[in-house]
């Protein structure tokens, strides 16, 4: 006959592991959803000008043009006078027909034709620059020109 034995004490089970993968790629998934990718690095120092009549418009189409002074950090290489920035680099006023068809470029095919262009200009840029910036835009009959500002009222501040 079998002889019977009591069981003895033997702690705790172990944890089980295998909805471990699971909650791992449930996290990816989540954190590459929410997450946002930055365009561009900003080089000039952008303080907005305030406007109290802002409408938020879709950004599928538009190439940005910043216009400022260089940021703290770059003001030693490049010093202290207002530079245009278009993408990840700064551009000359001769060069930015060149800069904007390149963007332009980089757009889907049946929006190259009906691109917005977006100015975020530092409240303390000269406006020769804005115009030369516009003179250009004429030149490459880029005419829809958005301008980037902060909600507020400039005068009650």
């Amino acid at each position: 006959m079998a002889k019977f034995t009591k069981k003895k004490e033997g702690g705790l089970p172990p944890v089980s592991t295998a909805s471990l993968p699971d909650i791992v790629f449930m996290l990816l998934f989540f954190f590459m959803v929410v997450t946002v990718l930055r365009d561009d690095n900003l080089l000039v120092m952008n303080k907005l000008p305030k406007a109290d009549q802002v409408e938020k418009l879709k950004k599928d189409r538009s190439v940005y043009i910043y216009a400022g002074k260089p940021s703290a950090r770059y003001q030693e290489k490049f010093g202290t006078e207002p530079k245009i920035q278009i993408g990840d680099k700064y551009t000359d006023i001769t060069n930015i027909k060149f800069a904007l068809t390149e963007a332009r470029q980089k757009l889907l095919p049946e929006l190259q034709d009906k691109v917005m262009v977006a100015l975020k200009v530092d409240e303390e840029t000269n406006t020769g620059m804005v115009t030369d910036i516009k003179q250009e835009l004429r030149d490459l009959n880029m005419l829809k020109i958005i301008y980037i500002t902060t909600p507020g009222n400039e005068v009650e501040q």
